[in-house]
């Protein structure tokens, strides 16, 4: 098998942050040349204004895929490197390489909340993650209110913002979405 030319990708055309999410399944005998190959192009793609940063999951096992993940500031620095001529320069050295792209998904703003790693099922109507996104803070406002809130009164208004954003911002991310999502799951995504 031979690496698929992914010169065709659209991206959003929404200017919030986009994320790359690239299934590759490689042929077994090959994992260390496609992830020398793969480690290349995603450090090449960091050097790229605007790209916020990556990942590389090996697979599990089996027939079980790779997954690239680019993170870039807006769609426009993300269609750069996209349409990049040292992006194609690694896709006109992948050869023998054994690799091919079997999904595909690119995510922006709260989407990313709602991917499961290896789907390619599209994301839920907005609708539904600002439901689900107003499910999962409000929790965390009433016990801000109770318990943070009281503690930063003597603190600087913009320093006392600040860290109640960060405190949201982390129970959101790490705590309180990844729980409402799970919940969710079946409404969301019938």
């Amino acid at each position: 098998m031979t690496a698929v030319s992914l010169e065709h990708a659209t991206v959003p055309a929404d200017t919030g942050e986009v994320t790359l999410l690239i299934a590759r399944r490689v042929e077994p005998g090959h994992e260390a040349s496609f992830q020398r190959w793969a480690q290349g192009i995603l450090d090449t793609a960091a050097t790229f204004p605007g790209h916020l940063g990556y990942g590389l999951f090996r697979s599990s096992g089996g027939d079980a895929p790779w997954f690239l993940v680019h993170r870039f500031r807006d769609a426009e620095a993300c269609r750069t490197w996209q349409e990049s001529p040292e992006r194609a320069a690694w896709f006109a050295d992948c050869e023998g390489h054994h690799h091919t792209e079997i999904a595909r998904r690119k995510l922006t703003g709260m989407e990313t909340w709602f991917a499961e790693p290896g789907s390619t099922r599209p994301a839920p109507p907005r609708w539904k993650m600002a439901v689900s996104a107003t499910v999962a803070i409000y929790p965390i406002s009433v016990l801000g209110g109770l318990f943070l809130t009281p503690r930063l009164t003597g603190v600087p208004l913009l320093l006392g913002s600040a860290v109640t954003a960060c405190v949201f911002n982390i129970l959101m991310t790490y705590v309180s979405m990844p729980a409402v999502s799970r919940l969710l799951r079946r409404w969301l995504t019938p």
